[in-house]
């Protein structure tokens, strides 16, 4: 049974129409990369965790603020880590600037016995909807679509 992950697909009306808040993942391997290296917040479901509630815990952690309103179902999509992920759609807004993720911690450089921490995110932005599709990890693209279609 593969793994499951739920995430916020946070959303609001921008100057420039529907933007979407993707984060981008910290540490040395993600150091360089942009396009397709964003992601929602999202993460793995605790055993026994229910899936809204996961991502909202997620969504804390990787950004260090609680959402709050009403979570939209976007659905269950299979992203190219092979994991399943489930989306939730959220209109809502969170300044970039106030960004706290939690750490984590691997040996760095490789093979070296060296371990050091690390953020989980690094940053975060808002992207107009086109933007958001090439910013985003190949297999969390369709979540612009399922937006849409869920906002209307």
């Amino acid at each position: 049974m593969p793994e499951i992950s739920a995430g916020i697909v946070l959303h609001r009306l921008g100057p420039g129409g529907r933007e979407v808040l993707l984060v981008h993942p910290g540490g040395p391997f993600w150091a360089k990369r942009d396009e397709a290296a964003w992601s929602i917040p999202k993460g793995l479901i605790d055993p026994g965790e229910v899936r809204e509630a996961a991502a909202r815990r997620e969504f804390a952690e990787e950004v260090g603020a609680v959402p709050e309103g009403e979570l939209v179902p976007l659905g269950e999509f299979r992203i190219s880590s092979g994991k399943l992920l489930a989306a939730f759609a959220l209109e809502g807004d969170f300044d970039p600037a106030t960004l706290r993720s939690n750490v984590f911690e691997m040996e760095w450089p490789p093979h070296s016995g060296r371990r050091q921490s690390f953020v989980e995110v690094d940053r975060a932005g808002w992207f107009g909807l086109e933007a958001a599709r090439s910013k985003l990890h190949i297999g969390q693209r369709v979540l612009v679509d399922a937006l849409v279609r869920a906002i209307g």
